[in-house]
């Protein structure tokens, strides 16, 4: 194969938001609504963030003093704070569970009060719409961390003749994450710390005297938990109890992750899947329920073909570069597209997400593909999550420290 040189544009490949001025900042604007900053955003203001749009609000993408190597060694050594644009919408009533039901892939049924459980919808054609984590507060009361994208008006379009409310509560999620995220919850709670509180479980707590909601969940593979902002609350206590309980463990608020997403194995709503890949193709398929009763997308699922397409990729000596840069070894047949990608620096070898344009090939199996240096590099396909299929981390099974190598950065 050869050297893939990159496309030359005359802009840059993306777009960042950037604080105002705090003149221009006191001007009421008209746009306001369509990127709306997270509650504890003056967190993040002294390490001069960049921020992307996710679910019409703001997400840190970077911050001043911390490469993403050093915030990938937080989260697999310490911990981290990351104030999220996750959007919950809030699904109430009589009939909730059966418009769930009716919409999500696997039983809701099943999904016990304080629980989680990650669900997908589908299309009638079995292409994947969204992803999330659904949280049950009550027999009749759920919230869905939904990804990026609106979800709110699908549910609202397939609750007629049911005696249901979609709407957005407007709460808002962030998240602690490492080997050291138990430990600042403890510190952080006052008054009993919830116990069992085990992977995926739902709890109430008392933070800065007030009662909030967390959930062992989180967006990284590492042990870890999420905080649920909710309109009544004091968020800036909150926040301010948080930061204090985790000073002894040097916690500090992150920006969005890369590579420990990608080894994990957690796909992006947008970029590793899209409405014309069904679950299967997604490497999802565990999480359809082709025995429960109908749902949308279960007639096409059904006849669908169940073999992935979606694999993990290691480039032992590069960086895949975004896009249809992954081609048949030493030939210039295209084979798929890379989703997602990233430098390890624990694995020491690019990783990605990429996406085959037909079924077949599978981990093991070599390829090339385009990296960022404009050459075209030797790389093999892989499972994912590349490494701890059983997740033992985030459920605290295995407590092993990795430890952080020498040698040069490519962040």
């Amino acid at each position: 194969m050869q050297d893939d040189p990159a496309p030359q544009t005359p802009w840059p490949d993306f777009f960042a938001v950037v604080p105002a001025p705090a003149d221009e900042a006191r001007r009421p604007t008209e746009f306001a609504h369509t990127f709306a900053p997270h509650p504890l955003v003056h967190q993040e203001r002294p390490y001069d963030p960049w921020y992307t749009i996710y679910n019409r609000r703001l997400t840190a993408m970077s911050m001043a003093g911390a490469s993403a190597d050093d915030t990938y060694w937080r989260v697999r050594r310490g911990v981290i704070l990351r104030h999220t644009g996750e959007l919950p919408l809030e699904v109430r009533g009589p009939d909730a569970e059966r418009l769930l039901n009716r919409v999500f892939t696997r039983d809701v049924s099943r999904v016990r009060v304080g629980r989680c459980s990650y669900q997908l919808a589908c299309q009638d054609d079995g292409g994947l719409l969204m992803d999330g984590v659904l949280v049950r507060l009550a027999p009749d009361r759920f919230w869905y961390g939904q990804a990026n994208g609106d979800l709110t008006l699908w549910l609202r379009a397939h609750a007629r003749g049911l005696d249901v409310a979609v709407f957005d509560p407007d709460t808002w999620v962030s998240q602690v994450q490492g080997p050291d995220a138990l430990r600042v919850l403890e510190a952080a709670v006052g008054g009993a710390y919830p116990d069992p509180f085990r992977y995926f479980d739902v709890a109430r707590v008392r933070i800065a005297d007030q009662d909030v909601v967390v959930t062992r969940t989180g967006f990284t593979n590492e042990l870890g938990w999420e905080i649920y902002l909710e309109p009544h609350l004091d968020a800036q206590a909150i926040g301010d109890r948080i930061l204090e309980a985790g000073r002894p463990f040097d916690l500090r608020p992150v920006a969005i992750g890369g590579a420990r997403r990608i080894e994990a194995g957690l796909l992006n709503a947008g970029s590793d899947f899209d409405e014309t890949v069904t679950p299967f193709a997604a490497g999802l398929g565990g999480m359809v329920d082709l025995d429960k009763p109908d749902f949308i997308g279960k007639t096409a699922l059904r006849d669908a073909d169940r073999r992935a397409r979606t694999w993990g990729l290691r480039v032992p000596d590069g960086i895949a570069r975004l896009g249809r840069g992954l081609r048949r070894r030493g030939t210039a047949a295209a084979m798929g597209r890379v989703c997602s990608t990233a430098w390890s620096p624990y694995q020491r070898c690019g990783v990605a997400i990429v996406r085959l344009d037909a079924p077949g090939p599978g981990p093991g199996d070599g390829l090339d593909v385009a990296c960022t240096d404009s050459h075209a590099r030797p790389a093999e396909l892989c499972a994912l999550p590349m490494y701890d299929p059983e997740r033992l981390i985030p459920r605290g099974k295995r407590v092993e420290i990795p430890d952080r190598p020498d040698g040069d950065s490519r962040s």
